[in-house]
C-alpha cells in the first residue's frame, strides 16, 4: 500500500483539483447571493450574475454621462500606466543597487545598511510624504510603487550576485578583464533572469502600493473606482474589478515567466519557475 506522501496526481487530477476550489468558492457564493436575494430582492452585499454583468457592461460598453469616457478600460489603462512606470523604475534601480552593493565590497559597505534600514520602512507611511514633495499628481503614485518594491529587488539581486561562484570573477580577472567588463560581460548577463524572478515576486506589492496610492488621491484608475463606488456598496462593480486585478496580476506572472523562458532558456532548463 503506497503512502500518500509517495502519491503523485496525472495531470487530468491535478487539473481537477486545481479547479476544485474555485468551482466550490464560485457555488456557495451562488447559493449564499440567491438566499439573500431571496429574503431581499434590494441586498448589495451578495450581487447576482445578472447584476454583475449589467455593472461590468454600464462601465465597460456604455460612456460616461459626465466624460464621455469608458471609465472600465481608462481606470484599466491609467493603472497599468501607472505600475509599468513604478515597476519599471524599481527593476533599473534595484537591478543597479543589487549589482554594485553585492560584487563591490567598498560599495556594499556604505549603501548595505542604509539600504536593509530602507526595506524596513513601510511604504505607505511615505504616501503622505510622496504628496507633499511630488503633489497629487501621477508622479507620486508611481514614485510609492517604485519606492516599496526597490529594496526587495535590490536586496534579492544583491543576494545572487554573491551567489555566483568566485572562480568565474578569478577566470575572468585572469584573463585581463577589469571591474566594468566583468560586471557586464559576467554578472549582468546570469542576473537578468534573477531580475524577472524578483519582479514577478514584487508584483503583488507593487498592486498594493498602487491601489492604495489611488485611493486617497487620484480622478481614475482601478483602486480609485474601487474605493468610489463602496461609499454607495456597489458590490456589483467592486467585485468585478477586483477579479480585474486580479487577472491581470495572474497574465503579468505569465507573461514574464514567459519572457524569462524566451530570453534566458538555460535559466530556464536549470529550474526557474
Amino acid at each position: 500500500m503506497k503512502r500518500l506522501i509517495n502519491l503523485a496526481p496525472s495531470p487530468v487530477v491535478s487539473m481537477m483539483l486545481a479547479l476544485l476550489p474555485f468551482a466550490l468558492i464560485l457555488l456557495m457564493y451562488v447559493a449564499s447571493s440567491d438566499l439573500r436575494l431571496e429574503a431581499n430582492p434590494n441586498d448589495k452585499l451578495l450581487p447576482s450574475f445578472s447584476q454583475i454583468g449589467d455593472a461590468i457592461h454600464r462601465m465597460a460598453f456604455e460612456p460616461s454621462k459626465r466624460t464621455g469616457e469608458y471609465l472600465f478600460w481608462q481606470d484599466t489603462a491609467s493603472s497599468l500606466q501607472r505600475l509599468g512606470l513604478g515597476v519599471l523604475i524599481a527593476a533599473s534601480l534595484g537591478l543597479a543597487l543589487g549589482i554594485f552593493t553585492g560584487a563591490l565590497p567598498l560599495v556594499n559597505a556604505g549603501v548595505s545598511p542604509l539600504l536593509t534600514v530602507v526595506s524596513l520602512v513601510p511604504p505607505l507611511a511615505l504616501l503622505p510624504i510622496l504628496f507633499i514633495v511630488f503633489g497629487l499628481g501621477e508622479l507620486s503614485k508611481v514614485m510609492l510603487v517604485a519606492i516599496g518594491i526597490t529594496p526587495v529587488i535590490a536586496r534579492d539581486i544583491q543576494r545572487r550576485t554573491r551567489e555566483i561562484p568566485a572562480e568565474q570573477l578569478v577566470k575572468a580577472q585572469t584573463l585581463g578583464a577589469n571591474t566594468a567588463q566583468i560586471m557586464i560581460r559576467v554578472l549582468l548577463p546570469q542576473l537578468l533572469p534573477k531580475l524577472i524572478d524578483a519582479v514577478r515576486l514584487t508584483l503583488g506589492a507593487g498592486w498594493l502600493f498602487l491601489i492604495a496610492a489611488e485611493a486617497i488621491a487620484s480622478t481614475d484608475g482601478l483602486g480609485y473606482r474601487i474605493f468610489l463606488v463602496r461609499r454607495y456598496m456597489s458590490m456589483d462593480v467592486i467585485l468585478p474589478y477586483v477579479a480585474w486585478i486580479t487577472l491581470l496580476a495572474f497574465l503579468f506572472d505569465v507573461a514574464l515567466a514567459w519572457l524569462s523562458r524566451r530570453l534566458f532558456p538555460w535559466h530556464a532548463n536549470g529550474g526557474a519557475q
